[in-house]
C-alpha cells in the first residue's frame, strides 16, 4: 500500500531508524531491542475480515495501548502479560521517531507466541450466529434451539483458532486440534485462563454499563512463567462491547468496536479479499469515536 508512514496526524506505518524492524502485522509494527526485548508500536491501521483497510483511524493505535495496558495492569493476577515496564523513548532517540510512537508502543518481553487465538464467547453474534443459524452449533459445539440473535449462550465457549497469516482469514479449530498442536496440557491451560480473563472483564466491564459480548487472546509460553498474555487484551479490536442499556436480544446492538466498519464493508458487498475497499470520511470519523467511548468508558481516560 502507498500511504505515507503519517497523515494527518495519523500513522499508518511506522518509520524507526533507531532500531531494526523486524515485520508488520495487520495493525502492530515489530522492532528489535535486543535478544530478550522488542518494540511493539500499534498503528492506525484497520483491518476487517482478517484484511488490512487502506485507510487509517485517527488515533486508534494510541487508544489501542491505553486500554490494553489497562487491562493488563488490572489482569497479573490471572496471568502474568509480556509488558516489561521500561519507557520506550528509551530506546527512540529522535525527536521525529518519538513522535511517532507516542503514546502508542510498548517495550515487551520477546517470546513465541502460541500459533492458536483463544476466542471466548458469552453472545451469539457475527460468525457464530450465522454458523448456528445454519447447523444448530458454533465452531461444533452444539447449542439449544431458539436462541435469538445477540442472545446470551446458555455457558461461555471457548473457540480456538488458528493464526491466518495477513490477507487471508482466521480458521476455527476444535479443542482436540488445538491440543495437537500445542499440547494437551498447555491448551488445557490457554482455555482455563482465557475464560478466567473473559469472566472476570466481564464483570468488570459491567460496572461501566458494557456487555463484552466476545473477545480474543493471544498467548506465548516460557520457561520462566509458563503461559504468558501477549499482543492486546480486551479492545475494540479484539472484544465486541455493547452499550449494556440499549441491549435486546434479537436485534444486533449498537458496538463500541469496528463491528461498525463491518457493517459498513457488508452493505457495499464488498468480496473480504485484498485489496480492501477506500472508507468514507464519516465512516473513518464515527469508528474513531466509537473506539474513544470505548476508551473513555473502560478506562475512565477521555484521551490517549
Amino acid at each position: 500500500m502507498n500511504k505515507p508512514a503519517m497523515a494527518d496526524d495519523a500513522v499508518f506505518e511506522s518509520h524507526l531508524e533507531s532500531l531494526p524492524l523486524l515485520g508488520r502485522g495487520k495493525v502492530r509494527d515489530l522492532y528489535a531491542i535486543d535478544d530478550e526485548r522488542l518494540l511493539i508500536v500499534a498503528s492506525d491501521r484497520l483491518s476487517a475480515f482478517d484484511v488490512v483497510l487502506p485507510d487509517p483511524i485517527p488515533g486508534k493505535g494510541r487508544m489501542l495501548t491505553a486500554i490494553s495496558n489497562y487491562w493488563f495492569e488490572r489482569t497479573r493476577h490471572i496471568v502474568p502479560n509480556h509488558l516489561t515496564g521500561e519507557v520506550p523513548e528509551a530506546y527512540v532517540t529522535d525527536p521525529e521517531e518519538r513522535r511517532q510512537i507516542a503514546g502508542r508502543a510498548v517495550v515487551v518481553r520477546r517470546l513465541l507466541p502460541l500459533p492458536v487465538e483463544a476466542v471466548v464467547r458469552g453472545y451469539l453474534i457475527g460468525s457464530g450466529w450465522k454458523e448456528y443459524q445454519q447447523d444448530g452449533a458454533v465452531c461444533g459445539i452444539r447449542l439449544p434451539l431458539g436462541l435469538p440473535l445477540a442472545g446470551q449462550l446458555p455457558e461461555t465457549l471457548f473457540t480456538p483458532a488458528t493464526k491466518a497469516a495477513q490477507g487471508e482469514h482466521d480458521e476455527n479449530i476444535s479443542f482436540a486440534h488445538m491440543s495437537e498442536l500445542i499440547g494437551r496440557g498447555r491448551a488445557e491451560r490457554v482455555r482455563e485462563t482465557a475464560t478466567a480473563l473473559y469472566a472476570f472483564a466481564v464483570t468488570a466491564a459491567a460496572t461501566a454499563g458494557l456487555i463484552i459480548a466476545d473477545t480474543k487472546f493471544e498467548f506465548a509460553w516460557d520457561d520462566r512463567d509458563g503461559l504468558v498474555l501477549i499482543d492486546e487484551a480486551l479492545t475494540p479490536d479484539s472484544s465486541r462491547f455493547w452499550p449494556r442499556d440499549s441491549y435486546r436480544p434479537g436485534i444486533s446492538p449498537p458496538s463500541f468496536d469496528k463491528q461498525y466498519v463491518r457493517d459498513h464493508l457488508e452493505a457495499i458487498a464488498w468480496n473480504k479479499r485484498p485489496p480492501g475497499p477506500r472508507l468514507p470520511a464519516e465512516v473513518i470519523a464515527a469508528t474513531a469515536e466509537k473506539y474513544r467511548q470505548a476508551m473513555q468508558l473502560i478506562t475512565g481516560r477521555a484521551e490517549a
